[in-house]
């Protein structure tokens, strides 16, 4: 019976499966979420041939790169629905370019604070490029974590929870100094390799700050009207028991100002855009009624004379 089993042979070299149309990338995307390999941030909930998809459109931005179906799943990831790739490969598809001559990244100290930095070289241009990305600079970007304890949003309880600090400028502050600063220098160095990805934390602090934005119009104050205050009550006749006395105002009744009235009317009819609209808001205040009921019937002629200035004006805008 041994006859018949074929002998291992030793040696060889391994080469990796590259598909070379569609049909095959997608087989190899069915393959990969059958057998539960494919990364949760790429696939999400997605199940069946929409997840397949997703891994094959993760294995095709990588062959642009260069990069290999299986090397393609490690390095990238989906954020916000924008593809990113990890901080070690954005480094491995410059380097897997053939156009380096050198590329170092690390971090310093000086003068008590960290700073990464990223140098690289081309080869077939020349150009070299050194970039720096301090602590200052994480700090400045609000970045930079020293607290071991946070407080966060619990989504699914819908209140804040104090959590262990998991943040990787937390844990990591080197390597996330010398990654910012990799992620600056080889996109700018190296843009035709990279064609504009950017790497996983950069977009995932623009996609937070694009979700927090809020970008509501403030109101002007020519499309909403003020609302004018309501005619203060007359005050209640005095009883026969007092009639002497000096009848008191009411507790919740505010203290009736001629000015501040006057300059209300004057504001109010200053945002009216035609005759009608101010018409409407001298009917709102009902200046001469309020005014004979608080004793400045004096006064009625100075309020007229503030709407007459409001037309005036008006009619010298439109061309009257």
């Amino acid at each position: 019976m041994n006859s018949h089993v074929p002998t291992l042979t030793g040696g060889g070299n391994v080469l990796a499966i590259v598909p070379q149309t569609f049909e095959e990338t997608m087989r190899i995307g069915r393959a990969v979420v059958a057998s539960g390999l494919a990364p949760a941030a790429l696939i999400g909930k997605l199940e069946g041939e929409p997840a397949a998809a997703a891994v094959a459109v993760a294995i095709m931005s990588g062959a642009e790169l260069g990069l290999k179906p299986m090397v393609s799943l490690r390095s990238f990831t989906v954020i916000n629905g924008k593809p990113a790739l990890y901080g070690d490969g954005l480094i491995n598809v410059v380097r897997m370019s053939g156009k380096v001559s050198y590329l170092r990244t690390g971090c310093e100290e000086r003068g008590g604070k960290m700073v990464g930095f990223c140098e690289a070289k081309r080869s077939d241009t020349g150009e070299d490029k050194r970039v720096e990305f301090s602590q200052a600079d994480a700090e400045r970007a609000g970045l930079w974590q020293t607290k071991a304890v946070v407080v966060k949003w619990n989504k699914w309880d819908k209140k804040n929870e104090e959590k262990p600090n998991d943040s990787p400028w937390y844990r990591f502050p080197q390597r996330m100094l010398a990654w910012r600063a990799a992620g600056y220098c080889l996109r700018e160095l190296f843009g035709d390799v990279l064609g504009g990805i950017r790497d996983e934390f950069e977009v995932r602090e623009i996609a937070d700050a694009e979700e927090m934005r809020d970008i509501t119009p403030p109101a002007t104050a020519a499309e909403s009207k003020p609302t004018p205050p309501k005619p203060p009550k007359p005050p209640a006749p005095p009883s026969a028991k007092t009639i002497e006395a000096e009848p008191e105002k009411p507790v919740d009744q505010a203290e009736f100002v001629l000015g501040d009235f006057l300059s209300e009317i004057e504001t109010a009819l200053a945002g009216a855009k035609d005759e009608a609209d101010v018409e409407e808001i001298w009917t709102d205040y009902d200046a001469p009624a309020v005014l004979e009921t608080e004793g400045h019937g004096d006064m009625i002629e100075a309020a007229f004379a503030i709407k007459s200035r409001r037309l005036a004006q008006l009619s010298t805008l439109n061309g009257g």
